[in-house]
């Protein structure tokens, strides 16, 4: 599997390159990068046909926050500086459905639902399945401590040939408080639902409060699960800077 290790300080450059993964895996090789982004507010494309959208990204950016745009549907996310990001591309031999010996798009989610609770709770965080009422970037796939706030959300991107399953992991209590304090301007300038009380962390569960070990264990468990290849094949990429 190709890893790619590292981040790049711009953001557009830096997504290049996690796209880049994509690419690669139509021709057959299955992809992974596990990081952490810099400062960040990455929106939807339901959130660029919003009328407050102009005024998001103005909140975004006086909080510290680069607004970026991002290529899948959804909400927007906030990356806080030690907020987790993972993308896992697989190369689907060209069935047109996005099905076949790689999955339905049904079944990759569920798988990257299970990794990252597993991950996490190897990790010693109390996690589960789901999410609370109106929390960031709602959708049926994500990650929540037991009985608290949201951890992890999951978005899939489909092309005949490959699969790109995203998501973001908050590791830490003082990201959560960030993500949460810039996510509630964020959410309310596009005029949608959030409570900032549904943003729980992997330390706040149990875990780890250190990033790196918890990309270390997620990028270990990608690549050993059914959809990878048990190998890897390192790039570090913020040494092209």
């Amino acid at each position: 599997m190709r890893v790619l290790r590292g981040e790049i300080a711009d953001p557009d450059a830096d997504r290049e390159r996690t796209a880049a993964l994509l690419a690669v895996a139509g021709d057959g090789t299955p992809g992974l990068r596990v990081w952490t982004p810099t400062r960040q507010v990455a929106f939807g494309r339901r959130d660029a046909r919003e009328d407050g959208f102009e005024r998001a990204e103005r909140v975004a950016a006086n909080r510290g926050f680069r607004p970026v745009e991002r290529d899948v549907g959804g909400r927007a996310v906030a990356y806080a500086g030690e907020t987790i990001a993972f993308a896992h591309a697989i190369p689907l031999g060209g069935d047109a459905a996005g099905s076949g010996s790689r999955g339905s798009i049904a079944e990759r989610y569920d798988h990257a639902v299970e990794t990252v609770t597993e991950t996490l709770r190897g990790l010693g965080a109390d996690v589960v399945a789901g999410e609370p009422a109106a929390s960031f970037c709602p959708g049926d796939h994500s990650v929540r401590v037991a009985g608290g706030g949201k951890v992890s959300g999951i978005a899939q991107r489909v092309r005949a040939d490959a699969a790109l399953v995203a998501g973001c992991v908050v590791v830490s209590p003082g990201d959560a408080r960030e993500v949460a304090a810039v996510s509630d301007a964020v959410y309310d300038a596009l005029d949608v639902s959030f409570d900032p009380e549904t943003v729980g962390s992997v330390a706040g569960a149990g875990g780890p409060d250190d990033p790196e070990r918890v990309v270390r264990a997620l990028e270990d468990a990608f690549v050993d699960g059914p959809w990878g290849d048990g190998s890897r094949r390192v790039e570090r990429i913020d040494a092209e800077r």
